[in-house]
């Protein structure tokens, strides 16, 4: 493609079954924003598209395990998505919702464009039924095994684990969602896109004409799709709940969610340009549009294989230029799960991390998983924070704006004569805008922000070694020139950080009083960003130091979560065999006080006690030691079975059993009479 005059830059539609967390963050949004923000400081005309998801099965599911009903989780769900995006600087030109009647339009329309067009094949296929909740069992409504990776809990048409998308009926083992009970087959009418027809069109336009330029992992995935075999795909379900299929015969079946979403697009486009003014046509269907699509990498086949197909037998859209897909992020070595709550929203960061949307913006970038999966760290977090946006761009800032104030009351001086060090470094602030946007416009934005912390460093460096501090009392017009040049630094980081950082570079510029208009280009071509004599503004931190009780506090969080986890997922040991009343008379369960409490030597668990149970004091060893430090058990009354036969552990002789429960913290908690009693009482 030869230079676009314009840009339509779609994001994954976010599902309003739940709230936004850093996950979709790093893989989506972020990445897509970046791109956006970038093309418009370069002059480019950008339509930037998103909206929420609120159709498909999750919604209805949602809604059933929270006693509401489906349409009030797609307002709750969107109204807190939106403005997630909004507290986070994702600059959407427009955000929908497929709810919408713009969208149910668009939709219907194009699905009966395709269907007068003969590009859907009608079938009688077997489906999988839940006899018991008389439904049709449709994607998340039930879970089996994946026929690809043997992941036990697929999903009816994709597999989270493997990104492998199929058909309900291939899973192995399947069970119904609803109920749990193992679904019968039974048959129903569909209407399929038959993705066979469409193979040759796929591979040449994906396997001979984006070899090189689209990601490894999004090509190899796509490769492999294409090379397994194509099949006909179902785009109607058997549901209540989404846009319903708009054909004679088709009642109570609505359009697949994943035939309505990326149509989503469309009517976004639509909604933006009716508001201002424009041709939402211009925006999908002229060749001189490049068109790229931002997803995970689950989304894959959706956006590379299915949409497009789509888009080719409707027969006027452009095709995606690219799909630079990430891989996912993990938590703290754990994989993000919504329904684990294994994860960090981004309304309830902002609780903890006031105004700090940059930082987990940069942090997330930097750490972005842009070629494999990996993982956010709450340490790597404040690292980034400490070690980077304070220790190298805000110092940085900071020491400029502070010394300019100082030494010549805000005012930026003129200039003298320009050492070779100081033309050298000018010339570089030149080239940084031009290093940073090849590495956007190749999707590599981890690269990018490495490059703006590097001209950040770069204006560091400068300092040091020129020591304006010192040089004031020897040389003045040579300061003058020092200061000079690290204001034109400090410029042209206003404005090359919007991207990545752009409540950053809204407070600089303000800081700077700098013109907001500058674009991208005035970096690289002007020689001067702050004349002389131009008046700057007093200082103001741009980054704090977060510090270990604040990191220390979001890991006590994960680990609450963790535990409540395991406790939720905790199995109930079945009834043991059964005993007669006179076994259980024979139990002699006491009470006692524990005298005496030490560690056993070279164990984890055990500790050796001494307990008064009354009748006389005798040696336990228990194997409580996680849970209880042995000083703070001193005095405790505990229920002891002190008839149990006596055993060596450790070659200590354990002389009875201590009963002890579970706690909902994964500890143990001691069976203890409510107040004090005598030791020897009877347990009955």
């Amino acid at each position: 493609m030869n230079t676009p005059k314009r840009y339509t830059i779609t994001a994954a539609l976010p599902y309003t079954n739940g709230p936004i967390h850093i996950g979709h963050l790093a893989g989506v949004y972020v990445p897509a924003d970046i791109y956006a923000r970038y093309l418009r400081l370069t002059g480019k005309d950008v339509a930037y598209i998103c909206g929420s998801d609120e159709h498909g099965v999750a919604i209805p599911m949602r809604a059933k395990k929270e006693g509401v009903s489906p349409q009030d989780i797609i307002d709750k769900y969107h109204t807190i998505i939106k403005k997630s995006f909004a507290d986070f600087g994702i600059s959407f030109d427009n955000y929908s919702r497929t709810s919408s009647k713009i969208h149910h339009e668009t939709a219907s329309d194009f699905f009966t464009k395709m269907y007068n067009d003969g590009e859907f094949v009608e079938e009688v296929t077997a489906q999988l039924y839940d006899a018991e909740a008389n439904q049709f069992l449709a994607d998340r409504f039930v879970i089996g095994t994946c026929p690809k990776c043997g992941f036990e809990e697929s999903y009816g048409d994709q597999c989270e684990n493997c990104g492998t998308s199929h058909n309900a009926t291939d899973l192995i083992n399947p069970k119904s969602a609803i109920t749990g009970n193992v679904p019968t087959v039974k048959e129903t009418k569909h209407w399929f896109l038959p993705l066979d027809k469409h193979e040759d069109f796929l591979r040449k336009w994906i396997l001979e004409g984006h070899k090189n330029d689209w990601k490894p992992n999004v090509y190899g995935q796509v490769k492999s799709w294409v090379e397994d075999g194509l099949r006909p795909r179902a785009v109607t379900r058997d549901l209540d709940w989404g846009i319903p299929v708009p054909v004679e015969g088709a009642e109570g079946k609505v359009l697949y969610v994943w035939f309505d979403a990326p149509i989503g697009y469309i009517s976004s486009t639509k909604e933006w340009a009716a508001r201002e003014g424009k041709n939402w046509e211009d925006y999908w269907k002229k060749d001189d549009t490049k068109l790229v699509h931002f997803i995970g990498k689950d989304n894959i086949v959706f956006h590379c294989i299915i949409f497009p197909s789509m888009l080719k037998a409707h027969g006027d859209y452009i095709l995606p230029d690219n799909v630079p897909a990430n891989e996912f992020l993990n938590l703290e070595g754990n994989k993000l799960s919504t329904s684990k709550n294994w994860a960090v929203w981004l309304h309830e960061y902002l609780e903890d991390f006031p105004n700090q949307q940059d930082v987990l913006r940069y942090t997330l970038t930097a750490n972005a998983p842009e070629s494999k999966d990996n993982d956010f760290t709450w340490k790597d977090f404040q690292t980034k924070n400490n070690s980077e946006l304070v220790a190298i761009f805000g110092n940085f800032i900071n020491r400029v704006v502070v010394l300019t104030n100082k030494y010549y009351t805000g005012q930026v001086p003129l200039a003298g004569n320009f050492s070779e060090v100081d033309e050298d470094v000018l010339a570089a602030v030149k080239e940084f805008p031009n290093v940073i946007g090849k590495s956007i416009e190749r999707y590599r934005f981890r690269e990018a922000s490495q490059e703006l912390m590097n001209l950040a460093r770069l204006g560091n460096k400068y300092l040091a070694d020129e020591e304006p501090w010192k040089v004031i009392k020897l040389d003045e017009e040579r300061v003058k020139t020092i200061m000079y040049v690290a204001l034109q630094i400090t410029a042209a980081l206003a404005v090359v950080s919007e991207p990545f950082l752009p409540f950053t570079s809204t407070k600089l510029k303000g800081i700077l009083n700098l013109d907001e208009n500058l674009s991208w280009e005035d970096v690289t071509e002007k020689d001067v960003l702050l004349p002389a004599e131009h008046q700057i503004n007093k200082g103001e931190l741009l980054f704090s130091k977060i510090e270990d009780k604040t990191i220390d506090a979001q890991l006590e969080k994960l680990q609450a979560t963790k535990l409540a986890n395991e406790q939720e997922n905790k199995v109930v040991e079945p009834q043991k065999e059964t005993v007669e009343f006179d076994d259980f008379t024979k139990l002699d369960i006491r009470i006692g006080t524990i005298l005496e409490a030490e560690k056993v030597a070279k164990t984890k668990k055990l500790l050796k006690l001494k307990v008064d149970v009354g009748i006389d004091t005798r040696t336990i060893v228990s194997g409580i030691a996680e849970s209880f430090a042995p000083k703070d058990i001193i005095g405790q009354q505990v229920s002891v079975l002190v008839n149990l036969a006596p055993r060596k552990i450790r070659g200590v002789e354990s002389q009875g059993m201590i009963l002890m429960t579970d706690t909902p913290d994964g500890k143990l908690a001691f069976v203890e009479p409510e107040k004090a009693v005598k030791n020897g009482q009877a347990v009955s």
